[in-house]
């Protein structure tokens, strides 16, 4: 699954007719401009950080210990108990600005093919590939819906210009409402936003 999934990102850096590219997956809806993002300084690879709360991420010692990047000091990373640093900063890679090359797409080739599978295939690879040029950018190019309930705080969702409909139940074509946090308001909302672009003629 890592190999398949990320075949198709070394397609995508080898548009090199193009500066630079976002990058969007299939159950992202954009709800206004993101053009302004191409100002920004050429170098890095830009994404928005991921949420550790979800038990998506039960596997990893962050979701263990109740540590999220996305408050790091509500629970702090106790690196005198474990000896290690906190984590790197780590992206959603359902949504990322980067810059075409051949060169990129041939390391990130040669990386792949002694890079062992991880839980979150593609995602986990191209955080580890592009660690030490990415920035992270804020929440609102890319709501992960989690966001709404783990941290409301860090959301102002009138100025969310990219939602991104990863949550469980979210998906607004077999929307049900049945699953957990699916029946809040906030989420009906935006299931039935995207229906309105979908309908319209």
């Amino acid at each position: 699954m890592l190999i398949l999934t990320t075949i198709m990102y070394l397609v995508y850096v080898q548009f090199v007719e193009y500066e630079r590219m976002v990058y969007l997956d299939a159950d992202i809806q954009l709800y206004d401009n993101i053009d302004h993002l191409f100002d920004l300084e050429m170098g890095s690879f830009y994404a928005v950080m991921d949420c550790f709360c979800e038990k998506t991420w039960s596997h990893t010692p962050q979701y263990e210990i109740g540590y999220c990047q996305q408050c790091p000091d509500r629970v702090v990373w106790p690196e005198r108990d474990l000896g290690v640093p906190p984590p790197p900063l780590y992206f959603n890679a359902g949504m990322f600005m980067h810059e075409p090359s051949m060169a990129t797409a041939k390391a990130l080739l040669d990386k792949l093919v002694v890079t062992d599978p991880t839980p979150f295939a593609e995602q986990d690879f191209l955080n580890m590939f592009f660690r030490d040029v990415y920035k992270p950018i804020p929440p609102v190019y890319n709501l992960v819906l989690a966001m709404l309930w783990r941290h409301p705080e860090n959301i102002q969702l009138h100025k969310v210009k990219v939602v991104h409909y990863c949550a469980a139940g979210s998906k607004p074509w077999r929307y049900t409402g049945e699953e957990a946090n699916m029946d809040r308001d906030d989420i009906k909302m935006l299931v039935k936003k995207w229906w309105a672009i979908y309908d319209d003629e």
